[in-house]
């Protein structure tokens, strides 16, 4: 009897065991479960997002403006815009850049100043070489794109965009409206010219798109110019509206071929240009236009980096156009960033005008989530900072700038 006892106690409790093992075994499998599905969420939260869904409306609707300066020094309306406004970036003209060290003294204040938004500034610059440079003459000039284009050589223009990456980065610029990629195709052309690499579209696109790396190898985000194309207008935009009489099977043969092979490449930026083409879209510049920013650049091109307009107060738009009405107009057709270069009345009334827009519900936040998303993306893909600089080396730089001659000679 003890025996049976003892036998069955031995039984029942090595069977209470094995259970207890696979109970051991199930729970730790579902613990298992439960931290990788943990990990999983973790990987699948976008922290630009998050970053997103904390932002209040107005500094997300400033991150979309890139604005210009009155003068060489930092005033009470660029102080507003950056405290009150929470603008994205600035562009600078040869009219607000005197010296080496009046430069640096001036991007070191609009870095100092906007360092509490968080979020660092495009600093911006129409750097191409030839007659639109707007380093001061303390530096060595460099040739014009078509003096560069007639070289053929690869490698000599990704030096040349490099080179003008440290030049401009030095100072603490992080974006170049560059490189040109419009064809030289219209002799008659008063805006583009030697502005261009040439004649051939393979040639633009080969020399141009090596320019765009070489400048994005030094940290420097490019925006390459002007979308669907300049080349073949005989109005400056600055001027007027050029009206163009081109189907986009006739731009796919020539003007869009450099800008297909820099989405290709991975443009950080695409500036499109104030352009009526009357076969895509009879009411609108490209600018405006949903068919062209759209339909083409977005669907058809397949392009998710930034498309930022030309200066809306040029005339091509502020003699055809309310501003305030273009502005919206442009974000609503798919414009991520809006340049608004002079005038500060100008740059204050683009802003308000996307704030009325959203509050009015003809602009949705989601759209401005939307290009904010990519701006953002932008900013810390290159990890830009508002660290001030102390020093330039213009002598290194003029080095360089000098082989590049000796080269192109």
């Amino acid at each position: 009897m003890a025996k049976k006892f003892v036998f069955g106690s031995v039984l029942i409790m090595s069977i209470f065991l094995a259970l207890s093992g696979c109970s051991m075994d199930i729970h730790d499998g579902e613990k298992h479960k439960n931290n990788v599905s943990q990990q999983d969420i973790e990987q699948e939260i976008d922290p630009i997002k998050e970053q997103i869904k904390n932002m209040p409306l107005d500094k997300k609707i400033g991150q979309m403006i890139i604005v210009g300066l009155d003068g060489t020094t930092l005033d009470e309306n660029a102080k507003e815009l950056i405290n009150n406004y929470y603008v994205g970036g600035f562009i600078l003209f040869k009219d607000n850049l005197e010296s080496m060290e009046q430069i640096l003294m001036l991007l070191n204040d609009l870095k100092s100043l906007n360092a509490k938004n968080n979020i660092p500034l495009f600093l911006s610059i129409d750097e191409e070489g030839g007659r639109v440079s707007r380093m001061p003459d303390e530096f060595v000039k460099l040739p014009s794109n078509r003096v560069i284009g007639q070289k053929k050589d690869k490698a000599l223009c990704y030096k040349i965009g490099s080179v003008i990456a440290e030049e401009i980065k030095s100072f603490g610029f992080n974006m170049n409206f560059a490189p040109v990629l419009d064809i030289d195709s219209n002799p008659d052309n008063p805006v583009i010219g030697d502005r261009s690499f040439g004649t051939d579209e393979k040639i633009v696109s080969e020399l141009g798109i090596e320019t765009m790396k070489g400048l994005q190898s030094k940290g420097v985000i490019s925006v390459v110019k002007h979308f669907p194309g300049h080349g073949d207008t005989a109005v400056d935009s600055h001027m007027g509206l050029p009206i163009l009489d081109k189907d986009l099977n006739s731009l796919y043969q020539l003007e869009l071929v450099p800008f297909i092979k820099a989405i290709e490449n991975h443009t950080d930026g695409v500036m499109v240009a104030h352009i009526l083409f009357n076969k895509i879209d009879s009411e609108n510049p490209a600018t405006l236009s949903e068919s062209i920013m759209t339909d083409l650049l977005r669907k058809e091109l397949n392009y998710d980096g930034l498309v930022i307009t030309d200066d809306m107060t040029m005339a091509a738009i502020m003699d055809n156009y309310e501003l305030d009405d273009a502005v919206v107009k442009s974000i609503k057709a798919g414009s991520d960033i809006i340049l608004v270069c002079h005038g500060y009345e100008n740059e204050f009334k683009a802003l308000e005008a996307i704030r009325n827009a959203v509050k009015d519900d003809i602009i949705s936040e989601e759209r401005i989530d939307e290009s904010l998303y990519r701006i953002l993306k932008t900013k810390d893909q290159y990890e830009l900072k508002d660290k001030s600089i102390e020093h330039v080396d213009s002598d290194k730089i003029n080095e360089e700038i000098g082989n590049l001659w000796t080269t192109i000679k």
